[in-house]
């Protein structure tokens, strides 16, 4: 069913990693500690890991036959998934107050990440996020990941809301491009650890300093 209301936006999707969560310092050290698992080191750089944050996950290895980035994924999943059961995540600062005041103001709020569906829930089961959102869009979900536009379409069909009553919510060039693609209002965090340069060239909707600027851009107010 379409929503109607006096609000700019029904509904507002998020990334997850760097976006609501802070969680790319973990990326980064577990694809390090996957690297020295398999090859005794890692001779990649943080800034060429950070350039596949947010797409899925064998693209960061395909530079490898398919055996090593076999090797490679089952580690990296492995190593990133006793982190996260350690409650190693938190939230960004205002984000779980911003959530929940947009839950009472009747907006509908949805993840789509690249992410595997056991990867993420482990976190959103261990803060309690669970009832926060309506839809969860994993990688599994979607045969085309961002930046295709599939993964917010899909959400779009699923919940009944228009692309146009929706924005998305991210820290990466990949999710703004996703929007865009999607013809989906995109919001750029500007506490983002990625090379921010490429991501204002695409000329997202909206760049955010802080996550309480949500509510205000729904409600059409001043920032």
């Amino acid at each position: 069913m379409i929503k109607t209301s006096d609000n700019r936006y029904d509904c507002v999707l998020y990334d997850f990693d760097g976006t609501l969560g802070d969680t790319v310092p973990l990326i980064l050290s577990s694809f390090e500690e996957a690297y020295i698992e398999v090859f005794g080191e890692c001779k990649r750089t943080r800034e060429d890991f950070k350039r596949y944050i947010g797409l899925p996950l064998t693209k960061t290895f395909e530079m490898h036959d398919a055996d090593t980035s076999r090797k490679l994924l089952d580690a990296y999943l492995r190593i990133n998934c006793a982190h996260l059961a350690n409650n190693e995540v938190k939230l960004f600062d205002g984000v779980l107050d911003e959530l929940y005041k947009l839950k009472e103001m009747g907006i509908t709020q949805g993840i789509v990440t690249s992410k595997r569906r056991s990867s993420l829930m482990i976190t959103i089961e261990l803060l309690g996020l669970q009832d926060v959102f309506e839809i969860i869009v994993v990688n599994e979900d979607t045969d085309k990941h961002k930046p295709d536009a599939e993964p917010i379409l899909f959400a779009s069909r699923q919940l009944g809301i228009p692309v146009d009553r929706m924005m998305y919510v991210g820290d990466a060039k990949g999710d703004i491009q996703c929007a865009i693609n999607a013809k989906c209002d995109s919001v750029f965090v500007e506490w983002s650890e990625m090379p921010k340069e490429p991501i204002l060239e695409l000329g997202p909707t909206y760049i955010i300093k802080e996550i309480n600027e949500l509510s205000c851009i729904i409600k059409a107010r001043e920032l």
